[in-house]
């Protein structure tokens, strides 16, 4: 069952949103703005800053991207996906300070970041998650069983992924949903979350603060909270 949420406030003036992270330091949410195709290499896209009230500080804020998705911070640097590319921000001085290529990536999607501070990146097309290597991405794992990784969190020693689906279409909704996967840190093996029942198309993936996580479903534009076992629930 999709988990309930309550509006809290809402605001206009973003284009195409992707991501939204908080920055409890600065006190303050970054956005990912895609503004065109979410494939498409046009540099118009930008990152945005809105204050915990609901109030847009900077509309653009960052520019020079493509057309920016997942988000992820690591002292003062803030990490964008930006289709094939991680790009690195300096949060104080709002400027881009590092750009990895990838290789052969389609749709870099979401980052994230393990304890040693090595950053992971899935390209959700490719069946591949990505990490840097010196000047550029280079490929960690790929796989079918990855089944087209979206969403990306660290936790125990584990590289949690939620699985958009398999035989993804051309407007992006799949044949066959699917569940949250586990990747082993150390051997890479994968293994499911629960019973590997499909659950929906997965994508944004955060903890509840309670051993559970919440999940997005892009195209039934639900929340879940997916327990420990695999089952959903309100």
């Amino acid at each position: 069952m999709p988990a309930t949420a309550e509006e809290v406030w809402s605001l206009d003036g973003f284009k195409a949103p992707e991501s939204v992270l908080f920055d409890a330091k600065r006190n303050v949410f970054y956005v990912s703005n895609i503004v065109g195709e979410p494939a498409g290499k046009d540099g118009v896209g930008y990152l945005s800053k809105v204050s915990p009230d609901g109030k847009l500080q900077a509309a653009e804020w960052v520019t020079g991207f493509n057309a920016p998705k997942g988000l992820v911070m690591k002292g003062d640097t803030l990490f964008v996906t930006d289709i094939d590319r991680l790009m690195a921000v300096d949060v104080e001085s709002g400027q881009i300070t590092g750009t990895w290529p990838a290789e052969g990536a389609q749709f870099l999607n979401d980052p994230a970041i393990d304890e040693a501070g090595r950053v992971f990146a899935s390209d959700m097309l490719a069946n591949r998650i990505y990490v840097p290597d010196n000047d550029a991405l280079s490929v960690w794992l790929e796989s079918e069983d990855l089944l087209h990784p979206n969403g990306l969190r660290v936790e125990d020693g584990r590289l949690l992924v939620a699985g958009w689906g398999r035989d993804v279409q051309p407007d992006f909704s799949s044949k066959t949903p699917r569940h949250l996967i586990a990747i082993d840190l150390k051997t890479k093996a994968i293994s499911d979350i629960g019973s590997g029942e499909p659950v929906g198309n997965l994508d944004g993936l955060e903890s509840d603060g309670a051993g559970n996580w919440l999940v997005t479903d892009w195209v039934a534009g639900a929340l879940f909270r997916i327990h420990p076992d695999g089952k959903s629930s309100s």
